[in-house]
Parts: C-alpha cells; structure tokens; sequence
C-alpha cells in the first residue's frame, strides 16, 4: 500500500466493528443495525447519493469480510444477520477447513462500483477556443470539432479511439486523461467492466497482485476474507499456530515480542515466523541457482513471490524454466509446524492477496490472513501493546532471513549464504509488477538471455513490505522496517 486513503479506513472500520460483535458474542443478533450506525439518518455520506445508498454499501462490503461475496445473495430481503450466521457456521469439522471457503481470492461490490465512466479523453473548461486548433487538426478521425454555441473543442466519443493525440498537442493541457482506475492499474487486464458497467476480475487472468483493491476510489474491491474461519476456529478450541510474514517488521508502532505476544493473547497457540522459512529458501535456492548455472543456463529468477508465479502461469509461459523450483517461506514454514504441531491449523499473516492463492494449494497451509485484518483484530480485542504480554519466537532467524520482505532482500539473503560477491554473480531485482516490467521479462523469456544470473522478482514496488494488504503506509513501512532490520544481530 503506497498512500493511506479513506476506502482503506472504511474496510478497516468495517471489519474491526464486525469482529468487534463476534468478540463480544452478539454478531448475528446486532450486525443488521450496524449499516444503520456506521450511516445514522443525518451523518454526511459524501461520495453517495443518499443515506440509504450507504447503508446497503456497508451491508455488501460486509459479505467478504464474513468469507461470501455478491454471489450468495439470492434474495435482497436477506439479512445481514442471515450471512453472519452463514460465516460462523462455516467451520463445522465436517470437512477440511480450506473446503469450506470460497474459491474466488476478490471479487467487486456492485453496489459500491458505479461511478467510473469508460471515457478515456475529454475537453475540461480550461479550454480557450484557441485559434491554433491544434486538437483538432492532429486528430486521426475527426472526433474533435468546436461547440458552436461555446467556441471550444468537444470530442465526439463515438468516434474517437483514445489514441492521445488531442491531449498531448493541447498547449493548455485542457483535455484530459480519464483512467478507470482499477483498470488502469492492473498488469495484465484482468479486470473490465460487464454489460451492467460493473468491474469483473477474470480470475483465469488475474495474478493476484492487489494493484486494483486499492486503486478503487470507491472502495468496491475485496478479498475474500477467511478472519471469521480463523478466529471461529480458536473459539472452537482448534489448535492454532500463526506464521507471520518476514514484513511485520514495518507494519506495527511495536516489538516483535510485544505483537508476538499479542497474537497469543487473542488465542493462537503459538506463533512462528515465516523468516525461519525463509532460510530454507535461502539455502535451496542459492544451491539450485549455482546447479542451474552450472549445467549452462543463462540465468535463474526467484520463485517466493505468489503473484510473479501466477503470472508466469497465466502470461509468460515460456519464463517458467526459469523460475526457481524452490518453495516460498511460507512453504517451509508450514511444514516446521506441521512437524511440531501435528493436527493443528495453519494460518499464514502477511501483506499479500496472491498468498491466498498459495495457501489454497498448498496442503500445509489452512488459511491466510493479512496484516489489514490483524491491525482490524489488535483494535476489536483493544490490544495495547505497551501492556501486552511479550512472547518471544522459539528460533532466531537470522538478519537476512527477514530482509526476505524488501526488494533486493532475497539477493543479499542468497549471496550472503553463497558467499558470493558481485563480481561473481551478477543480480538484477524487479519491484512492481506493471506492463513495462512485465514486458521486459517477456523478452527475457523469448531469448532465453537476461544481464543478470539471478534475477529477483517482487509483485510490489518496495517489495513486500508495501503489499497491497499492508496495514500501513509505504514510507511509514520502510521507515519501521529498516529501524527493526538493524536490530537483528545473527547473520550467516
């Protein structure tokens, strides 16, 4: 998450009042009269058209939170309480726990999608009827003429292709460039608007990366949340053991120990980082990267980001020879606690959408939580980290090992244990999965050649640490996360 926007306080209001009732026991008898709290009758509600617009929004964004989505709702007179009910009887032990979720990772709120107009360039008022006309001259078909009424340039948008022309060779900067902006932040076009003009992720192109969650400025974008799975579970008695990405490092104003210990405080049983997996990681792929470029091959990229592999998956084929075939951290890490914890249920807590993908497949992993929702948990259950009993981790991972969360991590991680230096293994890092840098590895994959042995690929600019599911901001993350970093004193 690059910049704090209020759609990202909505979803955490949300879900910290939602879990909030489940605490106190009284989710399905009190959540119908939330929307109603959240929106009273004369609150504001900038941004909708009236009171009663907002309290269906809140009505809807809640069914992700509860693990549904738009898809189970069969009849609008349903209650909310109806789907609470739903959510906290999920979790019956009848079947496996990962069966008895969803299968879609996101899905779009029609209620809240509604205000995006699919207009790619339009005249705004700032347009001065110049006599140069340049717009008009440049444009390939014709689509912009004067208004005779107003003497200014309009686009006739049933003509026009969205080529840009008219707005780069306005010398008032008068026409604009209109983005849908979900659309416009997704690598790989998985996400367009149906013929009811709402966003619809295609999930056969979706990679996961979260771009769109939180470019919606409406807020009409979600996960599929499995809190209430997680947390129904721990009431249940299940034991729980939470493994807690290397990037919790930046996300809270805390002591590891003192979040650590908080965790166990709302009833996991135990909690592992996932930077002890990380040094599995670090071990296997620097022995498969020296084997790999042994045998002649030009070079090798990283396999522990969920996204990049989704996108070699779906996109880029041809690159996957040359993906790692070592596990993520979190594939590790689940396994140490299987050993440990026979029986007990796993939970992944990160920053990342695409890990839900990764745990779904993976048969170690029974769910996936983020840090968004984990800070929405530390304030339901009024967890005050100055008070909070500390809990250190039973093993000491080492410093690179939770360098794993920011770009350039698992570089310093690999060549640290290689005892490598630069000379000797040249490195190349891609942080922010976007169209160029999606291209770039394409051709990579095409020739078969890259400038660099090992090459690094992270779904997010910055690296984990600015995952779309951060629970705080990108400068406030890499400030924590650096602070913290230098702390850990064991190395390889």
């Amino acid at each position: 998450m690059a910049y704090k926007n209020n759609t990202m306080i909505v979803r955490h209001r949300l879900l910290t009042e939602l879990v909030r009732l489940w605490k106190d026991g009284v989710l399905v008898e009190k959540i119908d009269r939330l929307p109603i709290e959240l929106s009273p009758r004369h609150s504001k509600h900038p941004g909708r058209c009236c009171v009663h617009k907002e309290r269906a929004v809140w009505k809807y964004k809640s069914l992700p939170l509860l693990g549904l989505d738009m898809s189970d709702e069969t009849d609008e007179l349903t209650p909310l309480s109806e789907y609470a009910r739903i959510a906290l009887d999920r979790q019956d032990g009848r079947r496996p726990a990962k069966e008895r979720i969803k299968s879609n990772i996101m899905c779009v709120i029609d209620e809240a999608c509604s205000s995006c107009v699919q207009i790619k360039y339009d005249v705004t008022n700032l347009c001065r009827g110049c006599v140069a006309r340049s717009c008009i001259h440049n444009c390939p078909k014709g689509a912009v003429s004067l208004d005779e009424h107003t003497g200014k340039a309009r686009i006739d948008h049933d003509k026009c292709i969205s080529c840009g022309i008219c707005h780069k060779s306005c010398p008032y900067h008068a026409i604009v460039y209109i983005p849908v902006p979900c659309e416009e932040a997704c690598p790989v076009n998985a996400i367009s608007k149906d013929e009811h003009g709402i966003e619809h992720i295609d999930e056969s192109k979706c990679i996961y990366c979260g771009k769109c969650m939180n470019a919606c400025p409406f807020g009409a974008i979600f996960e599929i949340s499995q809190t209430f799975d997680v947390l129904q579970s721990i009431r249940a008695g299940r034991k729980v053991v939470a493994m807690v990405a290397p990037a919790v490092l930046g996300q809270f104003e805390a002591t590891l120990p003192q979040v650590y210990g908080a965790l166990k405080g709302m009833g996991f049983h135990d909690v592992v980082e996932v930077a002890q997996g990380a040094m599995a990681t670090t071990e296997n792929e620097g022995k498969e990267l020296l084997e790999k470029i042994g045998e002649g091959q030009a070079f090798m990229t990283t396999s522990c980001c969920p996204a990049y592999i989704q996108l070699t998956e779906k996109h880029l084929p041809g690159l996957k020879p040359y993906v790692s075939s070592t596990g993520s951290p979190m594939y590790y890490t689940a396994r140490i606690v299987r050993e440990k914890y026979p029986g007990a249920l796993t939970v992944f807590i990160g920053p990342c959408v695409a890990k839900r993908m990764e745990g779904r497949r993976d048969e170690a992993v029974d769910f996936v939580m983020t840090f968004e929702e984990l800070a929405s948990l530390f304030d339901a259950f009024d967890i005050d980290f100055r008070t909070a009993d500390p809990s250190a981790p039973e093993f000491e991972s080492v410093r690179e090992a939770h360098g794993f969360a920011r770009s350039g991590g698992v570089t310093e991680a690999v060549k640290s244990y290689l005892k490598l230096d630069t000379e000797r293994l040249k490195t190349m890092q891609v942080a922010d999965l976007n169209k160029k840098s999606i291209a770039t590895l394409g051709a990579f994959a095409k020739t078969g050649k890259a400038p660099a042995h090992f090459i690094e690929v992270m779904a997010c600019e910055g690296g984990c640490i600015t995952g779309p599911s951060s629970g705080t901001t990108m400068a406030d993350g890499k400030r924590r996360f650096d602070r913290e970093l230098l702390k850990k004193d064991k190395t390889y």
